[in-house]
């Protein structure tokens, strides 16, 4: 049974595009009001991906805040687009205090905002000592500092009204090492351990915080780096492990849903094992399985 989440206000960073826009259309369809947050707007797309677009063969990037808060809407929810560079202390005050203002509550917080895309240099694999340190700065600075960032104003306001939820999209194999690229595999693990750290301090005032982890998803980029489209991706065998970024989205609106969200926190969750355990599948129908390294 789909969750509702009609009387839920909750904020979805990095909501232009990808996971984020997953989720926040996902949370619209069970009805809740979504705060869809980014620094792309429909008249000016953000400016720092110069790298990934060269490789992608962009001339911007896909996606916009305003378009995500409009599917949000004909999904059957609110969306509500909100300029927000996540890096600034001053645009992440001056959100939750505009929730404050026109809401009066809030109930989730998604911290989706990832940096790691503006340093992507096509490189997957290569030792530690030959990745650029700009990764580090695109990881930590505009990544992990992003989630605790969003966590600190959004805290209060849950542990004031003694429930709530903050969700940490990450990528987690089970503790095993994320070969390829030691930043990425440092940074996903401090986010683990932010959602942990949270959870310990917000369980005595009823508020939950957890990790999500999806497998591959079929973003925007990865359909563009494969030449081909959401319509279309089924003709690329090489992406028959893929999952769409709703998978995520069902995920987070089936534990936002659950009254007992409180059992989960501390924890990483898996997407494919919350799919066998809520009942909700892909896009597509399938139940995909979890992507493993």
């Amino acid at each position: 049974m789909a969750p509702t989440l009609k009387n839920c206000i909750a904020v979805v960073t990095g909501a232009s595009r990808g996971a984020g826009r997953g989720i926040a259309v996902e949370l619209g369809a069970a009805g809740a009001t979504v705060y869809v947050t980014g620094r792309s707007t429909r008249a000016q797309p953000a400016d720092t991906y110069g790298d990934i677009l060269a490789l992608s063969g962009l001339d911007a990037v896909p996606g916009s805040i305003d378009a995500t808060a409009e599917e949000v809407t004909r999904a059957g929810g609110r969306g509500i687009a909100v300029r927000c560079d996540h890096t600034r202390e001053d645009d992440v005050a001056a959100l939750f205090a505009q929730v404050q203002r026109d809401e009066g509550h809030l109930d989730l917080l998604v911290n989706n905002a990832w940096g790691g895309h503006e340093t992507f240099n096509g490189v997957f694999e290569a030792p530690f000592w030959e990745h650029s340190l700009a990764q580090w700065d695109s990881m930590f600075d505009r990544g992990v500092r992003n989630h605790l960032l969003a966590s600190r104003f959004a805290a209060p306001m849950m542990v004031a009204q003694g429930r709530g939820l903050i969700v940490t999209t990450t990528f987690w194999d089970r503790d095993r090492y994320l070969r390829g690229n030691l930043f990425y595999d440092l940074a996903k693990a401090a986010m683990n351990r932010l959602a942990f750290g949270m959870a310990q301090e917000l369980r005595p005032h009823g508020v939950a915080s957890l990790a999500v982890s999806p497998g591959w998803m079929r973003t925007e980029f990865v359909l563009t780096g494969h030449k081909t489209d959401e319509a279309h991706w089924t003709e690329r065998p090489a992406l028959a492990r893929t999952e769409s970024p709703r998978y995520l989205g069902r995920a987070v609106a089936a534990l936002a849903g659950d009254p007992k969200m409180l059992d989960k926190s501390g924890a990483v969750h898996r997407v494919a094992d919350l799919a066998r355990e809520y009942g909700f599948t892909d896009i597509d129908g399938r139940q995909v399985e979890a992507f493993e390294m």
